[in-house]
């Protein structure tokens, strides 16, 4: 390696955090999503026996259900019984 002249090139580094997007409308349609989900939960507790059994579930699974907090969303191919 005596008497190297040559040139490195080398891209530019940069240490800044980019910044995630703020979206007002996700935020919005999250916000909407919670709402809409905390209203289904207060309804199912409201349903009487033989509408919960119509729809497969016991007085237990709708009473637990409904105490669940708006933010705990299950995913969508996840049953309400474990």
């Amino acid at each position: 390696m005596k008497n190297q002249n040559g040139y490195v090139l080398s891209r530019s580094v940069s240490f800044e955090r980019e910044q995630p997007e703020f979206s007002f409308r996700q935020f919005w349609q999250r916000l909407k999503h919670w709402h809409d989900l905390a209203n289904q939960r207060r309804m199912l507790a409201t349903l009487d026996d033989m509408a919960l059994k119509d729809i497969g579930l016991s007085r237990a699974d709708a009473l637990q259900e409904s105490e669940r907090p708006f933010w705990d969303e299950s995913k969508p191919n996840e049953s309400i019984r474990r």
